[in-house]
């Protein structure tokens, strides 16, 4: 049990914006930060709560130009609640003497924990125990239950309940100089003695919100009778219920909250659902209970027991737990993608990127309905995506690289380097390759579920409008005999530009090249699965013709890849010409150089002069891709590109990257992973603490890392425990690493259950249930035939 607990044993006020991200609490519907229940927006704390798909557009004058930002808005507040003796002082853990404290973050059932003892000034000693909630059975419920026991007095009590609207959005320090107020009050009421109603609407996007809180007192099964006082003011109310303690006696205090927003379905208004709702829930113990069940069904379905040194499985489940609250069954149904950096906090304003890249392998295998949804948000927008492919002059579809409400680019135009405090040209919006990442998600969702009627309907027409894009985009140069894509930045997002140029971009990315030779590939094979009415519906929506396929074919065969030398891809077009960065020089004198590119800019200099990326890129490829994969795309490509040349890569790029980006660890640790065991595991262990230790200095309290904590879940599954989802079968090759003695995990593939038992010595694959008779599953090299209730055993030096 104690590895689903992550525990705090003091109170340190410097820590408290970390820990409130790290035990954030969400249900895929919504999420709050982990701030105490009595604090508001202050030096040490940050009481945050966000909306799956809450945006709302504003505009702020910098430096003589108008910026437009869609921003994740912070909505109201539900947790406050606060004590005091009678003419006391309200609890604040900064002014009353702290004897005890303990912070615990149950991730099996969900569920943030405190307890302390606390002095007064005039030597009072109280001992208040508060547990809370967001119910992932009842997604517009959240729950706190506080015990208060006075030890050494009695006397009147006083307890304050609020819902608050007033707040801002003011996580992330360098967005301060941007708008950041998001919200109108609309009205707030008391409903009866014991609750209170309040209702907001956002400025531009005018998505209202109510919240309901219901607040009673108990001493064991009996309601504590008390006075009850409300105030209000705009965006604001409070009720402060007051009642007689005695010392020694526990009593207990119930808030309970219902929150509804215009975005929801089935529903009349949001305040008339969730004034309902509080009538309806029950007691605390009621909505707790409905709680872990759903939490019980989730860790069934997404436990992945690892056995090994440190705290590998503890930060494992930390890693599922911050997916699931994100991504969870709540989420179906809900028109919104997967924040980078979750419900947690306001970094990139809750914009979707591409890290569905490296989210989605673990959903694929346990709640393909989950990324069934999530792929569906891409779908809603395929028309703005068509919208700005046009207006690029391209054809099909250009996805941004920054999407939120409806699709368009939402990326900066300038951003502010808080170590120099200047405002500079932002030009990653030139990431192109998202467009890929979202086909390759498409594909391998496919592959994992054979959800042929999602292919043919919705992923069939995004694959395409991407290839109509792609081809659109490529040039042909007659010199090389080869097709060329220009103005587009990679990966590493550290090259923008070319040295002291005025263009934006670079020319023939090749990661980006290779990806959009993949896609035409995949197009091609898609079309021969999608049933043959729905084949002709897209020729002609699409206006696909068999001119176009053959132009699709050459591209896929043609596309241009630099390299620097026999086997060595060169990152883009020119990067010979940059110069070597003096790695060891920059490291004694920053000791941290991660964020390479803020120390640069604040020089006066630039990494677009530099062979330094930020993280991999050329790399990519070899995590995306087997060795086979690898060799058959180059191979079609005119290239010889085998083991020996993925290693020369790896090498060569290893030494010039920062690691500025939580998702290089992970990449490194993945191709690593057969060449320098020892190696990829040091990444692996780096990137399993990158949220819980912050080691990008302040990032982790403005949102949890998704990306990277899925990478690290990916890693296990994929890589040490070898699962591989190929068009023929379920492959399982495993490489587990000495720093571990045993992987279990239960996965879904293709509508069957299969438990995966690994250690050292064996592998057990045990096939659960299905819909189907068999399924092929590959282990090593050969394929069996698997079916229902069977179980085989494979002892690895045998078959390897």
């Amino acid at each position: 049990m104690e590895a689903f607990k992550i525990k705090y044993n003091d109170w340190n006020p410097d820590e408290q914006k970390l820990r409130e991200a790290l035990c954030t609490l969400a249900n895929g519907y919504i999420g709050t930060r982990g701030a105490a229940e009595e604090v508001d927006r202050n030096k040490y704390n940050y009481p945050g709560t966000y909306l799956a798909g809450g945006y709302n557009r504003a505009k702020t004058e910098i430096s003589g130009k108008t910026i437009e930002n869609e921003d994740f808005v912070n909505f109201p507040n539900w947790l406050p609640l606060s004590f005091r003796p009678v003419e006391g002082q309200w609890l604040d853990l900064v002014k009353y003497q702290i004897l005890e404290y303990e912070q615990t973050l149950n991730m099996k059932t969900g569920v943030l924990e405190r307890m302390f003892v606390i002095k007064d000034t005039k030597g009072r000693q109280t001992k208040i125990k508060s547990r809370r909630l967001l119910s992932m059975m009842d997604k517009h419920l959240a729950a706190i239950h506080w015990s208060i026991t006075p030890q050494n007095w009695s006397g009147d009590i006083e307890i304050r309940t609020a819902l608050d609207g007033t707040v801002i959005n003011d996580n992330v320090e360098r967005y301060s100089d941007l708008e950041s107020h998001h919200l109108d009050p609309l009205y707030n009421r008391e409903i009866n003695e014991n609750s209170i109603l309040l209702k907001v609407q956002t400025k531009q996007s005018k998505i209202t919100m109510s919240q309901a809180a219901r607040t009673q007192i108990f001493s064991g099964k009996n309601s504590v009778e008390t006075t009850s006082k409300t105030s209000k003011k705009d965006g604001y109310i409070e009720q402060i219920l007051g009642f007689t303690a005695r010392e020694g006696v526990t009593y207990e205090v119930e808030k309970i909250v219902a929150i509804y927003t215009s975005r929801d379905r089935s529903i009349s208004e949001p305040s008339l659902e969730a004034c309902k709702d509080i009538k309806r829930s029950g007691r605390f113990h009621a909505v707790l209970s409905r709680h872990k069940k759903a939490f019980q069904h989730l860790w069934n379905r997404a436990d992945i027991g690892v056995i090994g040194c440190g705290e590998v499985q503890k930060l494992a489940r930390l890693h599922i737990f911050h997916i699931l609250q994100t991504a969870s069954l709540n989420t179906i149904g809900v028109d919104t993608g997967v924040p980078a950096r979750g419900l947690h906090g306001e970094a990139y304003r809750g914009h979707i990127f591409w890290d569905e890249l490296y989210i989605f392998p673990f959903l694929n295998l346990r709640f393909p309905e989950i990324t069934r949804n999530l792929l569906l948000y891409r779908y809603y927008r395929l028309d703005e995506a068509r919208y700005a492919a046009k207006e690029g002059g391209y054809k099909g579809a250009m996805y941004p690289w920054q999407s939120g409400s409806n699709g368009k680019e939402e990326s900066q135009t300038i951003h502010l380097n808080p170590k120099s405090g200047n405002w500079i040209q932002d030009n990653t919006y030139l990431q192109k390759h998202v467009n890929s990442a979202i086909a390759y998600n498409i594909w391998q969702y496919f592959l994992a579920t054979n959800d042929r009627q999602f292919l043919s309907f919705y992923g069939a027409e995004i694959f395409l409008s991407i290839a109509l894009f792609w081809a659109s985009k490529a040039t042909y140069n007659k010199k090389n005999d080869r097709y060329e894509i220009n103005g587009v930045v990679g990966p590493d997002e550290y090259h923008t530009s070319y040295p002291d140029s005025e263009e934006r971009g670079l020319n023939n990315n090749a990661y980006t090249n290779v990806m959009a030779a993949w896609v035409f590939q995949k197009a091609i094979e898609i079309l021969e699965i999608i049933e043959n009415t729905r084949k002709r519906e897209l020729y002609k929506e699409l206006k696909i013709d068999d001119k176009q396929l053959e132009r699709w074919k050459k591209i896929s065969t043609k596309m241009y890849v630099p390299f620097l030398e026999d086997g060595l891809i060169s990152q883009f077009e020119g990067y010979e010409k940059l110069k070597e960065f003096p790695w060891e020089e920059y490291k004694e004198k920053y000791d941290n150089i991660q964020r390479l590119d803020r120390i640069l800019e604040n020089e006066g200099d630039s990494p677009n002069k530099y062979k330094a990326s930020k993280q991999a890129d050329v790399l990519m490829l070899f995590y995306l891709f087997s060795k086979e994969e690898i060799k058959n795309l180059f191979e079609k490509l005119g290239h010889r590109f085998g083991e020996e040349e993925i290693i020369k890569n790896i090498n060569y790029y290893k030494k010039r990257t920062s690691h500025g980006s939580t998702l290089s660890r992970f990449v490194f640790s993945w191709i690593l992973s057969k060449y320098d065991k020892e190696d990829s595991w040091v990444n692996f262990e780096t990137l399993l603490i990158s949220d819980f230790e912050d080691i990008q200095g302040g990032t982790t309290p403005e949102g949890v890392h998704l990306g990277a904590m899925a990478g690290s879940l990916d890693l296990i599954q994929r890589n040490f425990a070898g699962l591989e989802v190929g068009e023929d079968a379920l492959w399982i090759n495993p490489k587990l690493p000495p720093n571990l003695s045993k992987i279990t995990m239960r996965i879904k593939y293709r509508q069957h259950w299969i438990l995966i038992a690994l250690n050292q010595e064996k592998l057990t694959i045990s096939f659960e249930e299905g819909w189907s008779n068999k399924v092929n599953i590959g282990v090593i090299n050969e394929i069996y035939e698997f079916k229902h209730g069977e179980v085989r055993e494979f002892y690895l030096e045998e078959i390897s």
